[in-house]
This record gives C-alpha cells, structure tokens and sequence, in this order.
C-alpha cells in the first residue's frame, strides 16, 4: 500500500503536523499507519510518547540512513499506509525516502520565503525521478493558512499551478487543535476541546480524504 513522505527544506513548515493529522486522521478511518521519525527535532515521538497511541497507528524513530529503504518497505504492506516525516534539510536520507514515496507532500506556509525554499525540494524530486526513472506524485500543502486567503498566497499558488504544481485542497488552517496534539498527544477525536473542535476535525478529515484520493490515483 502507499508510501507518503512528508518533505521540506526549511523548518517550521508544518511537516510533523501534517504527518500527525494525516496519519491519525486515516487510522481514525481503519487505517492500519505507520509513521516513520527521520527528523531529529523528534516531534513526532514527541507526539506519539505523550500517551496511549490512537488505535491503527504504529510510530518508530529509530531510523537510519542505511536502514531507511529496508523500514519503508518492511512496513509497507497490503491495507497499510506508511507516513515519513523527514529532517528539513537536503540530504541522503531524505532522497532515499523520497525514492520510495508513491507520494511526496510538501508542506509549507503561504509565504514568499516558504515558496522558494519549498522549490529546492521540488527540485530533489525532479532529480529523484530521474535517478530511478520513474515519476514521483507529489504535491504543496499549504499549512497554518487563515480562513481569508491573503494576496500573498493567491499569487503564490497561482505561479505553482502555473508551473503543473498539484496543490492539495484543503489547506492546513491554523488552529489551536493542531498544535496541541503536540502538547496533549491522541488524536482530535480524544482529545478534550480546544477551540474549534468541529471546524479542526472538518478540516483534518477533508485534508486526509483529499491525500488519500491521490494515493488511490498514484497506484492505479
């Protein structure tokens, strides 16, 4: 079954948050999920040592360069899906991981900075494709957006369809649920009410559904 690797060359983009939400979200579905901590901020085990882990969900850290590929596809077994939540820098590790994706989410916040950073890991992609001769889905999730699109982030989205750039829709709002999973661990449907609870889970569901659907697409 699928194989996502979440992937961005700057921190503070949203990565380990989109892989929380995605990951708990379809386990919260019957998922079997596997989530992979390749970054050493850890914020994922972060997450997942807070407390009981959701049923469906399965999360390791101990991840290596070498031992990468062989993780990936250990796990990577029929009904399941594997979630990698990769360090923001270029490197090894990330481009192995990125070589077994069936998809690549690159997060990122709707700014000018973000755009730009987030191109150098289009760009690691493109070279992957090219390394194992294969295309890679992929596709920009935009994180901790608000609820009026700024003009920022409508110029910004523009240039990336322009450029064939698939955009997941929709994006990651801000919200105070997202960040507390970080805090409280669970996922949203245990944990105690923080802000809007209905609207985040709308939200976090619709996101998953939207990546699944790509998934389902990509193996086709």
């Amino acid at each position: 079954m699928p194989v996502v690797v979440v992937a961005s060359s700057k921190g503070g983009a949203g990565k380990s948050t989109t892989a929380v939400l995605l990951g708990t979200e379809l386990a919260h579905k019957g998922v079997p999920v596997t989530m992979l901590d390749c970054d050493p901020n850890r914020s994922l085990s972060i997450w997942a040592d807070l407390g009981t882990l959701p049923e469906n969900v399965r999360a390791l850290n101990d991840v290596s360069e070498s031992s990468i590929v062989k993780t990936i596809k250990q796990y990577d077994v029929d009904g399941a899906v594997v979630i990698v939540d990769l360090e923001g820098v270029a490197s090894r590790m990330v481009s192995r991981a990125i070589s077994q994706a069936d998809l690549v989410l690159i997060p990122m916040r709707a700014t000018t900075l973000d755009a730009k950073i987030g191109a150098q890991s289009l760009k690691l992609i493109a070279e992957e494709e090219e390394a194992i001769n294969r295309k890679i889905a992929h596709a920009v999730v935009f994180t901790m957006t608000r609820a009026i699109r700024s003009k920022q982030q409508t110029g910004i989205e523009t240039s990336l369809r322009e450029a064939g750039i698939d955009i997941i829709e929709p994006p990651l709002m801000e919200r105070a649920a997202f960040s507390a999973l970080f805090e409280f661990g669970g996922n949203l449907h245990s944990m105690e009410k923080q802000g809007n609870m209905a609207a985040a889970i709308e939200n976090a569901e619709a996101f998953a559904m939207a990546v699944y659907k790509r998934l389902t697409e990509a193996l086709q």
